[in-house]
């Protein structure tokens, strides 16, 4: 640490929020950093050990504070755990925009960052990058190319799916006469999924049409804001916000969903990010309305008459879990289909090392938490590995193609879009 004298910042986060907790140490084993390094400066308590001591000016905020701040996945694995009720997310969020105006990284870290934050959250930019990849797919040369990469390149291109492998759509039946009093549900698009999970959408919208609900579609979606929240870049988080709620308050939707969980948890905290804007009771009244696909699904069931013989894992994404609270309602919904046998894995809801941008921001780390999911995975003898969230489907799937496992990773939507395709020619 410096040895110059340090200055008390109490904008470092919400300062009263850090006296929530009483320094138990019970988020520990929820906490993957800390699984990992067993290190108590990467623990929820470490970090807020830290974040305090920065606001109270007893430490200077260098490369080894910022280090411990940032290999943070802002998974909530810890919010889950503690009995005490700390809002860290909050805390984490706050401290990073802390980080992002004060600290100076190293140039590449620099970069990195930046790349992240120009090109992700915009689909046409991202459309555009991509396409020298897209191009590598259809000439089926992606493989030979990988070869002659530098590690960090080849680790990036391996979290892209490749072109085509994520379209699963089943033949839906048409749905019957959908009542004009049926309750409107908009589906969150994303910056990210509509580019490289466009099945995802399309598969959720379907699973809902097929329910019975009225799906409402955004005119032009907006990032969501969650790429931001996890950088540190809150103000524009907020811009991004206040487009959503403007844009999706006018439809008077009855529930807002995502294929992202991540952006589902972002909409949640619209209520925070905008508690002292204009549109703060517009963002409140979105925010109660945010759910899940699979809890939607299971107030209007559906009925799947064909067998699907599968074996069948399931992992809990971070933000639905620990920010959302869903757990339960994926499962109910896979064991509805008939011949699915679902099996549980180990620490299912450990961070897989996605973390929004954390997987390319800090790739060490993310690959190590990869592996531990990929073993868990692998124990359970499961043919497929169900979740929901795109980021979490790409992360996983790239381990498990490193070790040349046939394991299929899927969204939950693109799953059953797949049991009623399988299942139906199974039962011819």
């Amino acid at each position: 640490m410096s040895e110059h004298p340090a200055s008390a910042h109490r904008d470092v986060t919400d300062y009263e929020l850090l006296f929530d907790c009483v320094h138990c140490g019970l988020c520990a084993e929820a906490c993957p950093t800390y699984v990992a390094t067993r290190s108590e400066m990467d623990s929820p308590r470490g970090r807020i050990y830290l974040m305090k001591a920065l606001a109270e000016g007893r430490m200077d905020l260098d490369a080894d504070a910022a280090r411990h701040l940032d290999l943070c996945l802002g998974c909530r694995g810890c919010e889950s755990a503690c009995p005490s009720g700390v809002k860290y997310g909050r805390l984490i969020e706050a401290a990073r925009v802390f980080v992002e105006c004060e600290y100076r990284r190293a140039g590449f870290d620099r970069f990195r960052r930046a790349a992240v934050s120009v090109v992700f959250p915009y689909p046409a930019r991202l459309r555009a990058l991509l396409m020298p990849v897209r191009i590598l797919d259809w000439l089926g040369l992606r493989k030979v190319v990988r070869t002659a990469l530098p590690v960090a390149a080849r680790e990036w291109l391996d979290l892209l799916p490749r072109h085509g492998t994520n379209s699963t759509e089943a033949n839906w039946p048409a749905p019957g006469a959908i009542a004009d009093d049926a309750p409107a549900v908009i589906v969150h698009h994303g910056c990210v999924a509509q580019v490289l999970a466009k099945s995802e959408n399309a598969n959720s919208e379907r699973l809902l049409a097929a329910a019975g609900y009225r799906v409402v579609k955004i005119p032009s979606t907006k990032c969501c804001g969650a790429l931001d929240l996890h950088a540190g870049n809150g103000e524009r988080a907020r811009e991004f916000a206040r487009a959503n709620v403007l844009a999706i308050s006018k439809l008077k939707p009855d529930a807002i969903i995502s294929a992202a969980s991540g952006c589902s948890t972002a909409i949640a905290e619209y209520r925070e990010i905008l508690k002292d804007d204009t549109l703060a009771p517009e963002a409140e009244m979105l925010a109660s309305k945010v759910k899940d696909l699979s809890s939607l699904l299971l107030e209007r069931p559906l009925q799947f008459s064909a067998r699907f013989d599968c074996v069948v894992t399931y992992h809990d994404a971070c933000h639905l879990a620990h920010g959302l609270g869903v757990r339960e309602a994926p499962r109910v919904l896979l064991r509805s289909v008939p011949g699915l046998k679902l099996v549980e894995m180990e620490n299912s809801d450990l961070c897989c090392g996605s973390a929004g941008s954390y997987n390319l921001t800090e790739p060490k780390m993310a690959r190590e938490l990869a592996r531990r999911k990929a073993d868990s995975i692998a124990a359970t003898g499961a043919q497929y590995v169900v979740l929901a969230n795109p980021g979490c489907e790409f992360q996983i799937a790239a381990e498990l193609r490193r070790r040349g496992s046939s394991i299929r990773v899927m969204h939950l939507a693109d799953f059953f879009a797949l049991a009623m395709t399988r299942g139906a020619k199974q039962n011819r």
